[in-house]
C-alpha cells in the first residue's frame, strides 16, 4: 500500500489562497479527473495513457496513484463530477484508504451530465446533459453519499443559456438550500458564450446574498475570450478556477508535435526550457483572477510535469499571448471533433 498521506515524504503544500468569499482554501494547483474517472475521453492520447488499466479496478487504481502523487507534491484541490464515470467514487475510496480527515482537502464536484457510456471506449454517447430539477434532486444524493463531509463546492455542470438552469427558480431555489447547509454553490461553463453565462451567473441571488460563490471555465493561450468575464467574477468576490488550460492535450507535446508552429509560439512566451503544458498552465496561473487552474493529468509523470508550472508563473511573457488566441467558435469547433479514445 502506498505511504499514507500522513506520513508522506516530499514538497510542502502548495501555496493555499482563499476561494472567493466561499470560505474554502485551495492550493493554485488542483487535480481534474475526467481522465481518471473512465475509460474512454477526448484528451490527446488518453487511450495510451490508459493501456492496462481500462478496467473499473485498473483505472481505481491508477487515480489512486496520481491522487497519492498530487498530494506528495503538495496538490490540496480535486476536481469531480457525476459523469465522470466512477471518478467521485475512486476520490472517495482514495479519501477513506489515506485516512484523509474532511477539509484537509477541498472536494469539489458536478452535477447536471448523466454517464451513459456504460464503461464503454466506443459508446456512441458518453454522457447525456439535463439541467431540471429531477437531475438535481437524483444525483445530489449520489454525491453526498460517496463525499460526505469531504465536499466543498457543488457546482452545476457546464450551465448554458440555452439550458435555462440559470432561470429555473425551482432549481435555484435547491442550489440555495445546498449553500445554506454549509456546502458552496458554483457553476462551470463551456462553448463561446462562456462569458455571458458568467455574467448572468453573478446577477443571480437567493436570500438577499448572490447563490454563486465560485466559477470554473474554460480559459487556456488558445480560447481566452472568458478572461474579462472571469477578473469581473473575481472582482466581485467569487473563487475562480480555471479548466482545461492544456486544451485536451492540444498545448502539451503531444499537441505540439503536430503543430510545430503552436511549439514554437509558446516556447516564445514562455521561460526556457519549459515544456509545453508547463507554459500553458503557467500563463494561467498568471492570470491575477485565477485562484486555481486544474491539471487533467492521468499519469504520475504528467502530473509531475504539469506541478512544475507554478514556480513559472511569473515568468511568462504575458504581453505576448494574445498571438496565441483563435476564434472561440473555431476552438470548440476544433474541441467538438476530437475522438474519445
Amino acid at each position: 500500500m502506498p505511504t499514507p498521506p500522513d506520513g508522506a515524504t516530499g514538497p510542502p503544500p502548495l501555496p493555499e489562497r482563499p476561494l472567493g468569499t466561499t470560505g474554502l482554501r485551495v492550493t493554485a494547483l488542483g487535480l481534474g479527473t475526467a481522465a481518471l474517472g473512465r475509460p474512454g475521453y477526448l484528451n490527446l492520447g488518453h487511450g495510451d495513457d490508459l493501456a492496462g488499466h481500462r478496467t473499473v479496478e485498473g483505472l481505481e487504481a491508477r487515480a489512486h496513484q496520481v491522487l497519492d502523487e498530487a498530494w506528495r507534491l503538495g496538490v490540496r484541490h480535486v476536481d469531480a463530477a457525476r459523469s465522470y464515470g466512477r471518478a467521485e467514487a475512486f476520490v472517495a475510496s482514495w479519501l477513506a484508504a489515506r485516512g484523509i480527515e474532511p477539509g484537509a482537502v477541498v472536494v469539489s464536484s458536478k452535477w447536471g451530465y448523466t454517464y451513459t457510456a456504460g464503461w464503454r471506449v466506443d459508446a456512441e454517447v458518453h454522457e447525456v446533459k439535463d439541467h431540471s430539477l429531477a437531475t438535481l434532486r437524483r444525483q445530489l444524493p449520489e454525491t453526498e453519499a460517496l463525499l460526505g463531509p469531504w465536499l466543498g463546492l457543488l457546482q452545476i455542470h457546464s450551465a448554458t443559456l440555452e439550458s435555462g438552469v440559470l432561470d429555473d427558480g425551482a432549481v435555484l431555489d435547491a442550489l440555495a438550500e445546498v449553500r445554506d447547509g454549509g456546502v458552496a454553490v458554483g457553476l462551470t461553463t463551456s462553448g463561446p458564450a462562456q462569458a455571458e453565462v458568467v455574467r448572468r451567473a453573478l446577477a443571480v441571488d437567493r436570500g438577499g446574498e448572490p447563490l454563486f460563490g465560485a466559477v470554473q471555465s474554460t480559459w487556456n493561450v488558445l480560447e481566452p475570450s472568458v478572461g474579462p468575464a472571469l477578473a469581473e467574477a473575481h472582482d466581485a468576490g467569487r473563487g475562480v478556477i480555471v479548466k482545461e488550460a492544456v486544451a485536451n492535450g492540444r498545448l502539451t507535446d503531444r499537441g505540439t508535435a503536430h503543430d510545430p508552429a503552436l511549439g514554437r509560439a509558446l516556447a516564445a512566451v514562455g521561460p526556457e526550457g519549459a515544456t509545453p503544458d508547463q507554459v500553458a498552465l503557467a500563463a494561467a496561473l498568471a492570470q491575477p483572477w485565477a485562484d486555481v487552474v486544474l491539471s487533467g493529468a492521468a499519469t504520475v509523470d504528467q502530473l509531475g510535469s504539469n506541478v512544475g508550472a507554478v514556480a513559472l508563473a511569473d515568468r511568462v511573457d504575458r504581453d505576448a499571448l494574445a498571438v496565441l488566441a483563435r476564434d472561440p467558435v473555431r476552438y470548440w469547433g476544433e474541441r467538438s471533433a476530437l475522438p474519445w479514445t
